[in-house]
Formats: structure tokens, C-alpha cells, sequence
């Protein structure tokens, strides 16, 4: 376990994940995040925001059409998180391309480079 990180944030980040990714399936109509996967959701220390990484095949536009697609989705995704959840607070939703993969692959800057919010 990484120095900062509790057990709770680790086992609220796994929720949100695994959630996320249901509703991806279940509910979400956008064309733009059919292919999207939540690989992985980072909270920070006061468990108020989540940043959550994503892939998606194909190259830049499809990153960009999906990071457009769930910035939109956001407030839908996180009232359905707190339905399902039944959490008291729920930490705002960042979203980022998860570039892990492709680095391991072509080498770390070869990715898609987009900021980090």
C-alpha cells in the first residue's frame, strides 16, 4: 500500500471503479464512451476528488471524443454512483486518458499527452 493511502481509499477508488464501469454498460447511451474502460480511479487525500483513468481504442480523436463524452456524463455518473453506493459525500470526478499501457508498450511520451487535470 502506497504511503497516504488508507484502506478506505483504496476500497472507496475500487467501488468507483467497478461502479463506473457498470454503468458505462447499463446506462450510458453516448456512442463516444462504448468502447471506453475504466482502468483504475485515484483519490486524493481528503477523498474528495477522484480522478478517474480510462482507455479507449484508437487514436487521439477517440481520446478526445471520449474525455468529451464522460466530462459531460459527470453529474449523471456521479449521481448514479451515489444511488448506488449510498454515500454521504461523493468526491468530484476528473477524468484522465490512461497512457499506461501504450508507455509500456512505445515508451513513456509516445502516448497520448494530455494534460493532467
Amino acid at each position: 500500500m502506497a504511503k497516504g493511502e488508507s484502506r478506505r481509499s483504496i476500497r472507496l477508488a475500487d467501488m468507483i471503479m467497478r461502479e463506473m464501469g457498470n454503468m458505462l454498460i447499463e446506462e450510458i447511451q453516448d456512442p463516444r464512451l462504448s468502447m471506453v474502460t475504466i482502468s483504475g480511479v485515484k483519490l486524493n487525500s481528503d477523498l474528495r476528488v477522484a480522478t478517474v483513468l480510462f482507455t479507449v481504442p484508437g487514436g487521439e480523436e477517440s481520446v478526445a471524443a471520449a474525455m468529451a463524452g464522460l466530462t459531460k456524463a459527470a453529474g449523471f455518473l456521479r449521481r448514479g454512483l451515489g444511488k448506488r453506493m449510498e454515500l454521504r459525500f461523493l468526491p468530484e470526478l476528473r477524468f484522465r486518458h490512461d497512457t499506461f499501457l501504450e508507455d509500456m508498450v512505445y515508451g513513456p511520451g509516445t502516448g497520448n499527452d494530455l494534460p493532467h487535470h
